[in-house]
């Protein structure tokens, strides 16, 4: 079983993008845990995953809306493949109002 946690960055203010919701759901598009980013722009979803491909979305053009920015991106999917022999995966999202970048972190 894998865990996965996100941290988040806004690249525009060089603060941690607090209050981001998130959803992660199956390839399918099923639910399967849903969070937000704490003050630290970090999240960590209690779901166990096993070996398949997952989504995980970021609300961001809700996220820019409450502090009064425009965006181009409502939103990021990042869709990754989860491995069974790997027990944890980091999902970091750099993000801008008109950009973002994301990895597989450690």
């Amino acid at each position: 079983m894998t865990s996965v946690s996100t941290h988040v960055l806004d690249a525009t203010t060089g603060e941690p993008a607090a209050g981001v919701a998130l959803r992660l759901s199956a390839h399918d598009g099923a639910d399967v845990d849903r969070a937000s980013t704490d003050a630290d722009g970090r999240a960590r979803f209690g779901a166990d995953l096993t070996a398949g491909t997952f989504r995980l979305t970021f609300a961001t053009g809700e996220f820019f809306a409450a502090a009064g920015r425009e965006t181009f991106h409502p939103e990021v999917v990042v869709t990754f493949t989860v491995d069974a022999g790997r027990p944890h995966l980091h999902v970091p999202l750099l993000l801008s109002p008109f950009a973002y970048s994301t990895y597989r972190g450690s």
